[in-house]
């Protein structure tokens, strides 16, 4: 069933864009990530514009986070007081993201900005999380159970001024990592249109020293303010936002997300991390072939009837 997206322009099957949702919201609720990392590559492959993807693919992260959330309130695996620190850098983050975003955009240069963005950033993330959590199994392999958790170092994470006591997290540690981390975040959130837990969730277990047990719904519960703003400021600066394309995305995700939450429950911590690798290098993997594989045309022309 063909339909129509009014501001990408483009036709595209409407159950596949269903799929899609539903794949990325499995992957939400499973590893604590708004899944946009791999979300908007695969809306670049079916012929969806950069730029309308990444303001689009925004607004279905909230959703599908808002979803694997709620799963997470419940099990009381949800540290809110971090999460609201994240949020407040992550909002200072989101709004300069959008300020280059804008400015890359009347460059017209915002297309390639994104996809060299996500082949360097998953490639570097993917092979980290790739040789950690291989670590990690050897060392359970070793000690004949399950793998030691990340040993909390006493670093220049604590040597810092303005301490606040996270007790969800067990942790008293400084507002600045977290604000930091937060920026980042939400920087990427504008710029590439993903949630920013590929990088928040190993963020908050080996800088922050969180515990894992608590890392995936903190992440998800950060992600949802600093998505929708970014939504937010893409819609009223850019009118890049697909409304069609982001209710279908949403109706998947949703359903997804909670699917995902009871797999990842079943799932090792270290069994998780090494899933997520694999699947963040296939995805940079075809978006670095995509980047240095000539086009099958060069040129293309807007008004060609579709020749």
């Amino acid at each position: 069933m063909q339909i129509y997206l009014p501001i990408a322009e483009v036709s595209v099957n409407a159950f596949l864009l269903l799929g899609l949702g539903g794949i990325v919201g499995i992957l939400s609720g499973m590893f604590g990530v708004g899944g946009g990392f791999l979300m908007t590559p695969l809306l670049f492959f079916i012929g969806i514009p950069p730029a309308v993807a990444v303001a689009t693919e925004a607004n279905q992260i909230v959703a599908s986070s808002f979803s694997g959330v709620l799963a997470h309130f419940r099990r009381r695996t949800v540290d809110i007081k971090m999460g609201v620190v994240l949020q407040v850098g992550g909002l200072i983050g989101a709004a300069l993201g959008v300020v280059i975003f804008n400015y890359l955009k009347a460059l017209g240069q915002v297309d390639l900005l994104v996809k060299l963005c996500y082949v360097v950033f998953l490639g570097i993330v993917g092979s980290l999380m790739f040789i950690e959590s291989l670590n990690a199994i050897r060392k359970a392999k070793k000690a004949g159970g399950t793998a030691p958790a990340p040993r909390r170092q006493r670093g220049w994470v604590h040597a810092l001024p303005f301490k606040m006591r996270f007790r969800t997290s067990g942790l008293y540690i400084s507002v600045i990592p977290p604000i930091l981390v937060g920026i980042c975040v939400g920087i990427l959130a504008a710029i590439m249109g993903v949630g920013g837990g590929f990088i928040m969730v190993p963020a908050m277990i080996y800088i922050l020293g969180m515990p894992t047990k608590v890392v995936v719904g903190t992440s998800l519960f950060q992600i949802i303010l600093v998505t929708g703003f970014t939504t937010m400021l893409h819609a009223t600066t850019n009118y890049t936002v697909d409304i069609v394309l982001a209710v279908l995305l949403l109706v998947g995700g949703v359903i997804g997300a909670q699917i995902g939450t009871r797999i990842g429950v079943y799932l090792k911590a270290e069994q998780l991390r090494i899933l997520l690798a694999l699947m963040v290098m296939a995805v940079c993997g075809k978006l670095a072939l995509d980047l240095l594989l000539m086009p099958s045309e060069l040129f293309t022309l807007g008004d060609s009837g579709g020749h």
